[in-house]
């Protein structure tokens, strides 16, 4: 189990006003001590089909918004959890990250994903597969993306991949590839992530297609346990190398956090227990969320932990303790 990695912090981002709001924000998490900034990749704007998901609204396009965040910092790491590998054409995508790293003099975290939001695609009149074929889809663009940075004439002749003719251009400062971050909740999307990625993200399973209770309760610790099981499995020998990363969506740092805890627990048919031990939630001081970091980084492995714009500054002191240990 990777349980020695040293932490590492991010924040994810969904909006900005302004160009100068967006530019001061990653200069702030660069200051802050964040390893990346994080964008989601949804496109819906205000609207009963945004409404019918319970997703944030997210105001910006994530490749503009990257590049600006890179432009604006010297050392932040940029990111994307995650790309639908849905909404653009493979090739595109490939096309993209690569340019953004180079851009980026070697800064970029490709995160990856199958799609998940079934009101998202149905508002775009984008067909919404089955879940073994968007994450088949998911894999094969994984693939052809690192073929794509090999710098090798390209020959892909697969379901969703048919690239002929040519070799991928420009290609990005890391080498062989920037890392590839996938995440899920389901075991075929984390056995995929085991193979193919550097960055595996334990997420919920939203097989419902909207965001709510069920997803919630399908990544309780217990839950979680048996994801870490599938990737053990499945990634084998290189399982020590992979980064076990997550998002800890319900962060509430300070002393009176107990009775928000036992709020959403009965909110998403929980315990308070297990809502307490929730592991995309973090509840306490900071001192306590940092030991118990380092308590679930000895059990779990998980290192790398993401949190929302909205709650960065106050888990600033947390990032201070840990960060780089």
């Amino acid at each position: 189990m990777p349980a020695d990695r040293p932490f590492r912090f991010a924040v994810q981002a969904f909006s900005a006003s302004s160009a100068a709001e967006w530019r001061d924000l990653a200069r702030r998490v660069e200051d802050l001590g964040y390893s990346a900034l994080h964008l989601a990749d949804h496109f819906l704007g205000p609207g009963p089909a945004l409404e019918a998901t319970a997703h944030p609204l997210q105001e910006l396009a994530a490749v503009p918004a990257m590049a600006m965040a890179a432009e604006a910092t010297t050392r932040l790491r940029i990111g994307c959890r995650v790309f639908c590998v849905d909404y653009r054409q493979p090739v595109m995508l490939a096309k993209e990250a690569a340019t953004l790293d180079l851009l980026s003099d070697g800064r970029l975290e490709l995160g990856l994903g199958a799609g998940w939001l079934a009101g998202e695609y149905e508002a775009a009149g984008i067909r919404f597969d089955p879940a073994p074929e968007r994450i088949a889809r998911l894999g094969e663009v994984a693939r052809a993306v690192k073929a794509f940075c090999s710098g090798q004439p390209l020959e892909l002749d697969g379901p969703n991949v048919r690239w002929q003719g040519f070799r991928g251009a420009p290609l990005p400062v890391q080498r062989p590839h920037p890392p590839i971050l996938i995440g899920g909740g389901s075991r075929k999307v984390l056995e995929l992530a085991a193979r193919e990625a550097q960055i595996v993200s334990l997420n919920f399973n939203n097989r419902a297609g909207v965001i709510g209770p069920d997803g919630v309760r399908s990544a309780t610790a217990a839950a979680t346990d048996r994801k870490l099981a599938w990737i053990r499995d499945a990634a084998g020998p290189r399982f020590p190398e992979l980064e076990l990363e997550i998002g800890a969506y319900f962060t509430f740092i300070g002393e009176a956090t107990a009775a928000i805890a036992e709020g959403l627990a009965g909110a998403f048919g929980l315990s308070p227990d297990e809502m307490q031990r929730h592991p995309h939630g973090l509840f306490g001081p900071a001192s306590a969320v940092g030991e118990e970091l380092e308590r679930r980084r000895e059990r779990t492995g998980v290192s790398y932990v993401t949190v929302g714009a909205d709650v960065a500054e106050a888990f600033a002191p947390v990032v201070k303790q840990l960060a780089g240990r």
